[in-house]
This record gives structure tokens, C-alpha cells and sequence, in this order.
């Protein structure tokens, strides 16, 4: 997915052979971000459907016809005000090729690629996900160097239940392509979702470092930005928060321009929130500043505006500065109504941020019922969807956090069913091992509570901060079980 290098090499094909139909498709097909949740300009919509048509009048084959008309679909859907239709009506003409030519490796790669664009993220029995993964496995066993391949298969089973078949192919894409930082990226959203955090680092230093030498023009790379952020979030999971903050100097020192992506747009929002708010921190939270850094486009990212909301409110619902949150809480659902006119997923995930941060305003007021029935309702409306690639987790699950709330009520073992839940979504988060192991604590199952804290402890095995909960984890192991954290 470095499109941009791809419509360049694409570009200097038709520049030599101006008669050269897979060239005009190329860089028709680098304008279509079946994943990105990022459509096409119109201009830019215009100049891709300009391509196609150079492409179907230079075709010279029944073949080459094929391929353009599977991406013909795309644009044939026309322009509203969601590119949903388009990736609906692509997905129809990368099944049509497959009909059509169904040895085809690379139709069958593009074909897995864009049933992935329209899955239900409501289907928890990921059968979309399933057939799209099984077709790229296809393709791989045929061809086990396909970098397609490689990177669809990850793309599939990028979810709790299917991750772990994964890990094979994600250990081997690097050696694919170890030069291009998407290609070093990838291989972490494996590591990532089964909590392999020294694998996360590893992977996204390289990346990080490889999209530094690969500017997009003039403007920083958003694979760049992209890398650090699950970098962030990987030191974090580890308890290795100088290196934490060391991700967020390396950002907070990177000069405009930025190429401007919900990729880096996330990571400018996520990473300074996360640092707060998996370490507790309510008042550095509830003092984030919004739209940092001021040269980034803002206007083009709501729903990524909306987490550093997210976070002042809960920061200063948990901090007393209840004027504050509520003030937080009336922007944040001003942006989750003009995201959910753009985009369903991510006007719900700013609503399950907007919905948590609300439940603890009702909780450090006093309502109690009314909290923990609102924190139920944010988890369980997290519970229906899936992170979107851009992101490695939640910046804080809300079942993990619905852990927290229960736990502060005294119902330790209901805590501990919701910390487990986020565990089996998120294995090896910190703050999700430390609840479950301190709820164990509390119901009195030692044993429970042992094995609990004994994975945070391997977790942490490179810590370079002590963290309290950190430390009463090793305290309850050597048998001393003090006051929770």
C-alpha cells in the first residue's frame, strides 16, 4: 500500500509505452484505498476514472479488458456522499475477474483485498474474513514470495479469533519486501493483536525509521507517524514509558509539512492521550491540547479530534474538574454527530468514547446505578465492532474500563469477567492484566490472582519505570499483599 511509489513506477510505464493499458490501471487503481477509510478527492476521483478510460481503449487483450473493468466497477458506482457503493460495486468486479479468469493470482489477490472493504464489523463470525484469508493463502502457496499475499492474509485475520494464524506469514513478510515500511509495519498488527510486544517494537523501529527515508514529496510519510504510533503503544503495554515518551518527543519534533491521513492524525491524537491515560494520569489528560500539532489539517479528521476530547473528559471527570468534563462531553458529541454523517464506524467509536467519559462524569458525581448502566452500554456497543487497521487497540478499552468501575464498587468478581473479556479481545494489556489480577485479589482467588499478576510481571520484563500497580504486583508475588493501586 505505498500507492504513491506505485503510481510513479506506473506512471514512467505509460510515459515509455504510451500504448500501455496496465499502466493507465495502475494508477487507477493507486486512487482506490479499499482499507483507508480515506476516499478519493473528487478531482482526484475524476483523474482515476480519466485512467480507466485511456486503459480500456489501449487494452490489448480479453485479459487486460478484464482487469480494467473489475476496476471500471469502482468508478462506474459514481460520486455520493459515502464510498461505500464504490467499494460494493468493486468488490463485484473483482468477483466477475475471478470468474472469468480464476487462476488469475493477482485477481485472486485483489479479489481477497477488497471483500475485506465491505465486512460487517458487526459479524463476529468473521466469515467474510475467512473466505477473504483462505483465497490469499491460496495465492501464497502458489507464490511464497507474493507480498499481496502476505499482506491480505494479515489484513483477514486481523481480529481476536483468527489472529494467531497469522503469525507465520507475518514473521516471514519483512524478509519479503524489508525495505518498504508498510511491508515492516504489517507483520505488527499480528504481534500487536495477540500482545507480543517486543516483536511490535522491533518491527515498527524498522519501519519507522525506513518511512523517514521515504518522504512523500516534501511531507513526512503517514506510514511514519503510523509506526509510531503502535510503537507508543507497544512501550506502553510493557511499562517501558521513557521509551513511551521518547515515541512522543521523536513526534512532537517532526517539522511540517505532514502528509495528511487519518494515519497520522490518529497517531498526533492517540499517542500524547494514551501516554496519560494508561498510566492513570487524570489531570495531564484533562490538560491535552486539542488539534496539536496546530499545522495539521484538523478539519479532515473529526473523528481522531474527537479522542483528544475523549480523553480531556474523562481526564477531568476522574480529576474533579466536572465543568470542565461536561463542557469536554458537549464537543464531543457535536463531533460525533458530524463524524456519523461521514463515516457509521467511526461516528460509533467517537459515541463509545463520548458514552465512557460520560459514565464516569456520573460515577465522580455520585450516580452510581446511572454510571455503571452507561459504561455497560459504551462496552457493549464495543463489543459489536472491530479496531479499524489505523489503530492497535482502543485508547482504552471500555470493557477494561467497565472493569475499572465495577472494581471501584466492590463487585470484584464481576470486575474480573470484564477484564477478562478485554483480555480475550486485547491479550497482554497492561491495565487489563493489573484489573483482572487485583479483581482476583479481591475475590479472594489467589490462585487467579497469581497468574494474573505473573503475566504482567513477564509482560514488564523490560519495564523501565515501576509503575505502583507494577509494584504491588511483585509485592502480592513475594507473598507481601498490600493496598491497591
Amino acid at each position: 500500500m505505498t500507492y504513491e511509489d506505485a503510481e510513479s513506477a506506473f506512471g514512467l510505464a505509460t510515459e515509455a509505452d504510451p500504448d500501455c493499458a496496465m499502466g493507465y490501471w495502475g494508477q487507477a487503481m493507486t486512487v482506490v484505498h479499499p482499507l483507508w477509510s480515506d476516499p478519493p478527492s473528487d478531482a482526484r476521483f475524476e483523474s482515476g476514472r480519466a485512467l480507466v478510460e485511456k486503459a480500456r481503449a489501449t487494452a490489448g487483450s480479453d485479459h487486460e479488458l478484464a482487469y480494467v473493468d473489475a476496476l471500471a466497477a469502482y468508478y462506474e458506482a459514481g460520486r455520493g456522499d459515502s464510498e461505500k457503493p464504490n467499494l460494493v460495486a468493486f468488490e463485484e468486479g473483482w468477483r466477475a475477474f475471478q470468474e472469468k479468469y480464476p487462476g488469475d493470482p493477482e485477481g485472486m489477490a485483489f479479489y481477497s483485498l477488497v471483500q475485506l472493504s465491505t465486512v460487517d464489523p458487526g459479524d463476529k463470525t468473521y466469515s467474510k474474513q475467512r473466505v477473504a484469508g483462505a483465497m490469499a493463502e491460496e495465492v501464497l502457496a502458489a507464490i511464497p514470495d507474493h507480498p499481496g499475499a502476505h499482506h491480505y492474509i494479515i489484513h483477514a485475520y486481523d481480529n481476536p479469533e483468527l489472529c494467531a494464524s497469522a503469525v507465520d506469514v507475518a514473521r516471514s513478510y519483512g524478509k519479503v519486501a524489508p525495505d518498504i515500511p508498510h511491508a515492516l509495519h504489517m507483520p505488527t498488527h499480528t504481534f500487536t493483536r495477540l500482545g507480543l510486544w517486543q516483536e511490535s517494537i522491533d518491527w515498527n523501529r524498522r519501519s519507522a525509521d525506513a518511512a523517514l527515508k521515504r518522504p512523500v514529496g516534501s511531507e513526512t510519510s503517514l506510514h511514519y507517524f503510523h509506526a509510531l504510533d503502535y510503537l507508543a503503544y507497544a512501550f506502553l503495554q510493557g511499562a517501558e514509558d521513557q521509551r513511551a515518551v521518547d515515541v512522543l518527543n521523536e513526534l512532537a519534533a517532526v517539522e511540517p509539512p505532514y502528509q495528511a491521513h487519518f494515519a497520522s492524525a490518529y497517531t498526533f491524537a492517540a499517542v500524547p492521550a494514551r501516554l496519560a491515560l494508561e498510566r492513570q494520569m487524570w489531570e495531564a489528560a484533562a490538560d491535552l491540547e486539542a488539534r496539536w500539532p496546530n499545522a495539521y489539517p484538523w478539519e479532515t479528521a473529526l473523528a481522531m479530534e474527537a479522542i483528544t476530547y475523549f480523553a480531556r473528559a474523562l481526564g477531568a471527570a476522574r480529576s474533579g474538574r466536572f465543568e470542565q468534563a461536561r463542557a469536554d462531553l458537549e464537543t464531543l458529541a457535536a463531533l460525533q454527530d458530524q463524524v456519523t454523517a461521514a463515516n457509521a464506524y467511526w461516528g460509533t467509536q467517537v459515541e463509545i468514547q463520548r458514552l465512557s467519559a460520560l459514565a464516569w462524569l456520573q460515577f465522580e458525581e455520585g450516580s452510581r446505578d446511572q454510571a455503571l448502566s452507561t459504561m455497560r452500554s459504551a462496552a457493549e456497543l464495543e463489543s459489536t465492532t472491530e479496531k479499524h487497521p489505523i489503530t492497535p487497540g482502543e485508547v482504552l478499552p471500555a470493557r477494561e474500563l467497565l472493569g475499572d468501575m465495577l472494581l471501584e464498587l466492590g463487585q470484584a468478581r464481576e470486575a474480573l469477567a470484564e477484564y477478562e473479556a478485554a483480555l480475550d479481545r486485547s491479550p497482554n494489556r497492561f491495565n487489563s492484566l493489573y484489573g483482572a489480577g487485583r479483581a482476583a485479589e479481591l475475590a479472594g482467588d489467589g490462585e487467579v490472582a497469581a497468574r494474573y499478576y505473573g503475566t504482567l510481571i513477564e509482560v514488564t520484563a523490560k519495564a523501565d519505570t515501576e509503575r505502583e500497580r507494577l509494584a504491588h504486583a511483585r509485592a502480592y508475588l513475594s507473598g507481601v499483599h498490600g493496598s491497591g493501586a
